[in-house]
């Protein structure tokens, strides 16, 4: 693998990850770019104990028409167009985001009164490019394009975790526009947080208990070995990963996928466990789009141990979940969920992994 850093014309760090140590990554970003906006304000809430980021400046980020591929920002540029990527094509890239939610751009934050404390929204957001090809998927890509995903993956969260109030690095990808993508090219993200996330310090003191409760035990094993010894909700695996319905799914299709062996992180995995990663995810993902026949809407999310609390207890593993529940019918998080944060589920989660397992392609 060849890593290239450069950067764009608004002084934004743009990483090239290539298959071919040849490649030519001497293009400029030809743009004129207004100045890069400030960092978010943090607003912490005394009855949750979360912080909340305010990001105005993130109204004004690019929308494009789902398909449209002529203006796509994430696109290679051409003799005619200038992309966020200067490249006329490229394996994987990775890019500050010109609208994040958070980064190291710090201008003046005032106290808001109350019992609210308001600080910098610290941290950096990313954008990690698949594939030049607009039309692909995360699903299409080859073996080897995933396993460059991956490295791409595992070099940001070490790097990032080495930024100075950074907490907790988060990779992510969403799907669809009934999730809410504003930009169809195949991509993800990267969130560098500047506290540890309210659903990890959730999970983390879940597992904290459990050891205590069962000395020498991890929470996140046991359930991986629970699932794959009653096997009704696994749907797919191999000799290093995986993939399971949780029993207690939020959503109407929901999927685990675990390494076997606890790591704290993307970058703590082998080169044998990456490689075997690619082949049962987007078989998953296939399987996915299989069910209805349709492109299906997801979010898939690594769950990362934080940069200082809880490594011994976190154990890396990705979900992967659909907010479809039927042909033509999504799951709106309404009053239970959004109000209470109280889950209903439409879906039972054996039924739903004996109809993703037909789907699976693997073998």
């Amino acid at each position: 693998m060849k890593r290239t850093i450069t950067h764009l014309a608004d002084g934004r760090e743009l990483i090239y990850f290539d298959r071919r140590d040849d490649a030519d990554r001497s293009a400029i970003d030809r743009r004129a770019l207004d100045p890069r906006p400030v960092a978010s304000e943090l607003r912490y809430d005394p009855l949750t104990e979360e912080w909340i980021a305010v990001a105005g400046h993130r109204q004004t980020r690019t929308f494009q028409p789902t398909g449209s591929a002529s203006e796509c920002p994430l696109c290679p540029s051409s003799d005619t167009w200038s992309s966020e990527i200067p490249a006329y094509d490229y394996d994987v890239v990775v890019f500050e985001n010109r609208f994040p939610s958070f980064s190291g751009n710090f201008g003046t934050y005032e106290d808001v009164g109350g019992l609210s404390e308001v600080r910098p929204g610290v941290g950096r957001c990313e954008v990690v490019c698949f594939t030049s090809e607009h039309s692909s998927s995360f699903s299409k890509l080859t073996d080897e394009q995933v396993g460059l995903v991956m490295e791409a993956w595992a070099d940001r969260t070490a790097e990032l975790s080495q930024i100075e109030g950074v907490e907790q690095v988060f990779c992510f990808e969403n799907r669809g526009e009934e999730i809410g993508i504003t930009l169809a090219h195949p991509h993800g993200q990267i969130y560098a947080y500047p506290y540890v996330t309210p659903r990890t310090r959730l999970q983390l003191g879940a597992a904290g208990r459990y050891r205590e409760a069962h000395p020498g035990s991890n929470l996140f094993a046991d359930v991986l070995a629970a699932e794959r010894a009653e096997g009704t909700r696994v749907v797919a695996a191999n000799e290093l990963w995986t993939a399971f319905v949780p029993a207690a799914a939020r959503w109407p299709y929901e999927v685990h996928v675990y390494p076997h062996r606890q790591v704290p992180d993307l970058a703590a995995l082998t080169e044998e466990e990456r490689a075997a990663f690619a082949p049962l995810y987007t078989s998953v993902l296939r399987a996915f789009d299989g069910l209805f026949g349709v492109v299906m809407p997801y979010v898939s999310a690594w769950h990362q141990a934080p940069v200082r609390d809880g490594r011994d207890l976190a154990y890396l593993h990705l979900e992967l979940f659909s907010i479809r529940r039927a042909p033509g019918k999504l799951k709106y998080l309404a009053g239970s969920e959004s109000a209470m944060g109280a889950f209903v589920n439409d879906v039972l989660p054996e039924q739903a992994a004996r109809m993703l397992r037909s789907q699976v392609d693997l073998y």
